[in-house]
């Protein structure tokens, strides 16, 4: 790869004459967040809660054993080893972004994407707009039935390519992935990672209380699909509309994908049909280890490697050419591997510091704060609030919600609620907040920045926060118990 190659790769990068303020970079960002949180283990004080093992072998906390501890703050060595223990600890995600990354940019070099890309195009050209709902609720109900939102990740790589052809942007291509997952994941009609966890811990009906959760769903992704076509459409009509505009690696991606609708339709050689297929098929191996195997980041990496071999070889590529495409992958999706890693080291410099319990235990001193009216408002900001140090959805239950489900009974909000309260304050933020690794791998994987993914995302996230609010106070009101 060229100097000049490598210099379009970075999505923060500007095409010279654009002006205006810039944020500072990504790695600024988090690096400031990781010493702001080495420096609050100096203030915050040291405690613990004991873990128990819950009948599915996973552990919570205690909610009745927290205790203070002698402190241990971060000092200027432990500060120093944050980075590389953050990469460490968020390892499977970092290598499942660098895998993607390769794997799709072997299918890139075989001319499958290019064709397909090409033959859908043609087929939407005067009705591109609808793509975008469809690819939405099919995303979303995968999700919330199954819980994987990081499946953004692939579908990403997927459909980038549609996306730019169709005349919409980078954007487009993120906001369908990362809105659908996320809003089919948040109201979790049947999601076993956040509602079959959360009602576990809270000893709530396995999946009760679903038919609000199908209408939180419809609410959520209804409210995501009319901003994303909103969007869209201002960018078809107007490509200075696009908030990439100016960006050297998005005209680099118009220049290799906004060609469909010239010359002669592409058609597949043989070998490309037979590729495809073979692409499809792993696709679908994915989808059921997915459903009946458990399958996670570890294993679809491990596929997605033997996919990416597979269908270059039965393309016609040489084995060096294959590695060289691999290659050409990890280089484009480096800065969001790196990221990844960057964004976990907060959590690492409070872990170390022993102040996280200390977290969690104010987390319920301030829900308990509010009035009686607002309670359960109170429980799902304050969820959203810690989101910011531990974004993960079972994660955040596991240390959560042993502490918010007693406490749902003192201050007189439903257990169906508290775990509500916990789905959207989880859900909502982790397409919002720099430390959540797979969200910053996806911006990542489609070439976007986090200053501009902002831009499009607040105004939605308002209304989602508005929504949410909305059915917590509902809930409230009703004393839903499902």
């Amino acid at each position: 790869m060229t100097s000049e190659t490598q210099r379009t790769l970075d999505p923060e990068e500007e095409i010279a004459g654009s002006e205006g303020m810039r944020m500072p970079h990504i790695y600024v960002i988090l690096f400031v967040f990781t010493a702001l949180a080495a420096l609050a283990t100096h203030f915050i004080p040291a405690g613990v809660f004991d873990r128990v093992t819950l009948p599915n072998g996973r552990s919570a906390i205690d909610p009745e054993s927290y205790r203070q501890v002698a402190a241990t703050p971060v000092g200027l060595e432990d500060f120093m080893m944050a980075v590389p223990r953050g990469l460490a600890d968020a390892s499977v995600v970092v290598f499942f972004t660098f895998i993607i990354g390769g794997m799709f940019m072997v299918i890139r070099r075989t001319g499958v994407i290019d064709v397909a890309v090409d033959k859908l195009t043609r087929r939407f050209a005067a009705r591109s707009i609808l793509i975008l709902p469809v690819l939405m609720v099919t995303f979303a109900v995968v999700a919330t039935l199954i819980g994987t939102q990081e499946l953004a990740l692939v579908y990403v790589p997927v459909i980038l390519p549609l996306m730019i052809a169709l005349r919409f942007d980078s954007v487009t291509a993120v906001a369908v992935a990362l809105l659908a997952t996320t809003a089919g994941f948040t109201s979790g009609v049947l999601n076993p990672i956040n509602t079959g966890l959360g009602q576990s811990i809270a000893e709530v009906p396995l999946y009760s209380g679903a038919g609000l959760r199908a209408a939180l769903f419809v609410a959520l992704l209804g409210a995501a699909v009319i901003h994303v076509t909103r969007y869209a459409s201002k960018v078809r009509a107007n490509p200075a509309a696009s908030l990439m505009a100016g960006t050297a690696r998005e005209e680099e991606k118009r220049r290799l994908y906004q060609t469909a609708e010239i010359g002669a339709a592409l058609q597949f050689t043989p070998r490309q049909f037979r590729a495809g297929l073979v692409a499809l098929a792993f696709f679908g191996v994915m989808i059921w280890g997915v459903l009946t195997r458990g399958w996670f980041m570890m294993e679809m990496a491990g596929l997605f490697v033997l996919m990416g071999i597979t269908v270059g070889m039965v393309a016609g590529l040489t084995t060096t050419k294959i590695c060289e495409a691999f290659n050409e992958g990890f280089r484009d999706v480096l800065v969001g591997a790196i990221i990844v890693g960057l964004a976990r080291a907060v959590a690492v410099m409070l872990e170390q510091g022993q102040v996280m319990d200390t977290l969690v235990l104010g987390l319920g001193d301030l829900v308990g704060s509010f009035p009686d009216t607002l309670s359960a408002v109170g429980m799902f900001l304050a969820q959203l609030g810690f989101n910011f140090v531990i974004p993960s959805g079972s994660g955040q239950a596991l240390v959560t919600m042993p502490i918010m489900a007693p406490l749902s009974d003192i201050i007189g909000v439903t257990r169906q609620n508290a775990v509500l309260s916990y789905q959207l304050g989880d859900g909502l933020s982790n397409i919002l907040y720099p430390t959540s690794g797979y969200f910053m791998a996806t911006l990542a994987l489609g070439g976007v920045g986090w200053d501009r993914w902002i831009r499009f995302f607040l105004p939605l996230f308002a209304v989602w926060v508005a929504i949410a609010v909305g059915f917590v106070v509902f809930a409230q009101a009703t004393g839903w118990i499902g």
